[in-house]
C-alpha cells in the first residue's frame, strides 16, 4: 500500500511538472507572436521576507521588494506586504494579507498610459502546498489578489482621481535541492521556479495573460531562521492597452536577491 501511494504521488507531480513545462513554453513564445512590439529592460529585485511564528498554527507575514531597473540606479516598482499565516497542515499553509504598490514609469511605454506613477491597494489569499521528493524540496503557491489600482482621467493631474478594481489569478512552482549529499544545519542548495499571472473578471482590459516571471537561484541556509539567495530573474510582462494598434511586450532581465527570515516569537515550551 505504501508502495502504491508513492508512486501515485510521484506520477501527480511529474504531471504537474509536465503542465507548468508547457505553460512556460507556451508562455515563452508569446513574444514571437505578431502584432507585438518587444521591449527590453535591465532589471534588478532586491528582497526581504520575514515570517514571525506566534505559536504552531498562526504566524506574521512581512515582506519588502525593492525592485529597480538599469540594473539598480532607477525605479521599477516597491512593493509592501503583510499578512496572516495559518498552518492547516504541516505541508499546507494559507495566507491571507494586504500589499501596498507603487509603480513608476519605466521602459520606452510606461505601463501609465499617460506616463505617470501610480499606487495600488491589493488583498490577497494564498494556499502554499509543500512536499518533498527524494532531497528535492517541492513547493506549489496558489494566490488570489483583487487590485485597486490608481488612475488619472486626465494627463494634467498630478495624483490618480480613481481606481481601477482588476482581479488576477497566480500560480507559481518551485524546486530547490542541497548542492551537498548530506545537508546539516547550514548548507548550500540550488533552485528553480516559474510563476504565471492571469487576469480575469470585469476592467481586464487587452489580455488575459499578465506576467511570467522565471528565477534560477543559489543560496545558503545558515539555519532555519535565515537563508539568503540571488541569481537570474527574468519577467516577460504584457501591457493591458495596445499602443498605436499593437500590444506591448516587456522582457525584464536581470538579477533578483532574496533574505528570508523564520523568527520564532513562541515561548520555548509551545515549540
Amino acid at each position: 500500500m505504501l508502495a502504491n501511494n508513492t508512486c501515485k504521488h510521484i506520477m501527480i507531480e511529474r504531471y504537474v511538472f509536465c503542465t507548468f513545462l508547457a505553460l512556460i513554453f507556451s508562455i515563452t513564445s508569446i513574444s514571437a507572436q505578431n502584432g507585438r512590439v518587444n521591449e527590453y529592460n535591465n532589471i534588478g529585485w532586491y528582497n526581504y521576507f520575514g515570517t514571525f511564528r506566534l505559536s504552531k498554527t498562526w504566524g506574521i507575514h512581512t515582506e519588502y521588494q525593492w525592485r529597480r531597473t538599469e540594473w539598480i540606479s532607477a525605479w521599477q516598482q516597491s512593493l509592501l506586504r503583510v499578512g496572516a499565516n495559518y498552518q492547516l497542515h504541516p505541508k499546507v499553509q494559507i495566507r491571507v494579507g494586504y500589499g501596498w504598490i507603487e509603480t513608476f514609469p519605466y521602459s520606452q511605454t510606461p505601463i501609465n498610459a499617460f506616463g505617470k506613477d501610480f499606487t495600488e491597494h491589493r488583498l490577497f489569499q494564498a494556499v502554499t502546498l509543500t512536499d518533498k521528493l527524494s532531497r528535492v524540496d517541492v513547493l506549489h503557491r496558489f494566490m488570489l489578489e483583487q487590485r485597486w489600482l490608481g488612475a488619472y482621467s486626465d494627463a494634467s493631474l498630478q495624483r490618480e482621481d480613481r481606481y481601477i478594481f482588476l482581479n488576477r489569478l497566480r500560480y507559481m512552482f518551485r524546486l530547490q535541492v542541497p548542492v551537498v549529499k548530506e545537508p546539516e544545519k547550514a548548507f548550500p542548495y540550488a533552485a528553480i521556479y516559474d510563476e504565471i499571472f492571469i487576469g480575469f473578471g470585469k476592467n481586464l482590459g487587452e489580455n488575459i495573460f499578465d506576467q511570467n516571471r522565471l528565477g534560477i537561484l543559489v543560496g545558503y541556509q545558515f539555519d532555519k531562521r535565515f537563508k539568503v539567495e540571488g541569481g537570474f530573474f527574468n519577467q516577460i510582462l504584457l501591457l493591458g492597452r495596445e499602443v498605436n494598434g499593437v500590444n506591448i511586450l516587456q522582457n525584464n532581465t536581470g538579477i533578483i536577491f532574496n533574505a528570508i527570515f523564520n523568527i520564532s516569537l513562541q515561548r520555548p515550551t509551545e515549540e
